[in-house]
């Protein structure tokens, strides 16, 4: 590969891996807190859903090429994704119900919900049916100077504006859970719920909380994928990337910095493949394969190195009060 095609690796590796990054610091939340989140695939898509139904609806109000809209729609959908996930955190949390099968419930029901709503505000609202929300590519920045640095300067170049807040965003989480009193208790409910309320604190509170955050993180990234990935809100936003961060978190043993490297991993593999074929001018057939390149990588790392990973004690346990 020639210097540029290991600039386009970088570029394009980094804007899919910092949304994927975004939606498995959500898991972490949830299951640090000893909820299990199948559901970030269903909170992903709401999410995206409710940013872009507020671009299609509101966005024309805004003054031609102002960015508020662009921001604007994060915050619908960190709303949407959090709204979501409140099902989830509902029937693990309120109804104790087995928190694998009401993940996988919830991203079906998402993916049907929101195919079925789409469609029915394009026939209502803008009088002609479609089951997309057009909300078109996010402009990219180039910062200047530190751009023409070889090779390093590609993670200056060709910027997305949500690569910048999806770092803020971890940045702040990270600190949340680390250096918070918040943060403290949510890592005591996974590994040990009845000390928690033994101390008098709220675990099914907690829980609840850390999951809402959970939805609301991956929303931000369905938003992000919408405006990268797709260019629209419709069902195929829903390709996997949910799952692949939860392998993500797994493979980053739970923890936020060792899951970025898995993302940033997981980002440049797709990437890297995707320049391949560009390259080798190889048929559309070879080009899906090669697109399954990420899920193959996680097969394989969480073949050889899931063995020593430590999930939270009580991950995927229903807590009961009357065992304190």
């Amino acid at each position: 590969m020639s210097a540029a095609d290991v600039s386009a690796v970088i570029i394009n590796g980094l804007s899919y891996a910092l949304p994927l990054f975004i939606i498995a610091v959500g898991g972490i939340y949830s299951e640090r807190s000893g909820i299990t989140n199948l559901a970030l695939e269903g909170t992903l898509g709401f999410g995206a859903f409710a940013g872009g139904l507020f671009v299609v609806v509101l966005g024309s109000r805004f003054a031609a090429g102002s960015a508020a809209p662009l921001y604007l729609s994060f915050l619908f959908a960190a709303a949407g994704g959090g709204l979501y996930a409140a099902l989830h955190a509902l029937l693990c949390v309120g109804f104790q119900a087995n928190q694998v099968i009401s993940g996988v419930a919830v991203n079906i029901l998402s993916a049907a919900l929101t195919g079925f709503l789409t469609n029915q505000i394009n026939v209502t609202v803008f009088g002609s049916p479609s089951n997309k929300f057009m909300v078109g590519v996010s402009p990219r920045v180039t910062v200047p100077v530190v751009s023409g640095i070889p090779v390093i300067g590609a993670v200056f170049t060709d910027v997305y504006p949500f690569e910048i807040i999806i770092l803020a965003l971890a940045a702040v989480c990270w600190y949340v859970l680390y250096r918070t009193r918040y943060g403290l208790r949510l890592r005591a409910c996974g590994d040990c719920p009845q000390a928690v309320a033994a101390a008098g604190a709220d675990v099914s509170g907690t829980r609840f909380l850390a999951v809402v955050i959970s939805g609301a993180l991956s929303g931000v990234g369905g938003m992000c994928f919408a405006y990268s990935v797709t260019a629209n809100f419709s069902s195929s936003l829903y390709f996997g990337a949910g799952y692949l961060a939860i392998a993500a978190l797994i493979f980053g043993n739970w923890r936020i910095l060792p899951t970025f490297g898995a993302c940033i991993l997981f980002g440049f593999a797709r990437s890297a493949a995707r320049q391949m074929v560009k390259l080798l001018e190889i048929s559309s057939n070879v080009t899906d394969l090669a697109m399954s390149i990420p899920y193959l990588l996680t097969l394989l790392l969480l073949a050889f190195f899931a063995k020593g990973s430590r999930a939270p004690r009580a991950l995927g346990e229903i807590y009961d009060q009357s065992k304190r």
